[in-house]
């Protein structure tokens, strides 16, 4: 089984800072799949935090586009209403 560190600490994505009392009992091989491990998830946690941002902007975005788009439909109601009229009254 693999030993976790009591304390480590991620600076920022790419570096990582591992801080442990266990750190000299793992071989250099144990302490390098740890350390990796450790730049993966936080790589996968930002990116999956970056993708959840641009989600929300995506979101939002279509959003707006629906509404402009509805208030041009019902312009266009309005006006296809008001030929109708237009059209009726001729013909009567």
């Amino acid at each position: 089984n693999f030993i976790y560190p009591s304390l480590c600490c991620i600076v920022a994505v790419p570096v990582v800072i591992c801080l442990s009392p266990y750190s000299a009992e793992l071989s250099n091989g144990m302490q390098m799949a740890f350390l990796f491990a450790l730049f993966t998830s936080a790589f996968c946690r930002e990116a999956a935090k970056e993708c959840r941002r641009r989600k929300k902007e995506y979101i939002k975005c279509l959003e707006r586009r629906v509404a402009v788009l509805e208030v041009q439909n019902k312009k266009l109601i309005e006006e296809l209403e008001t030929l109708k009229d237009i059209s009726s009254s001729k013909t009567d």
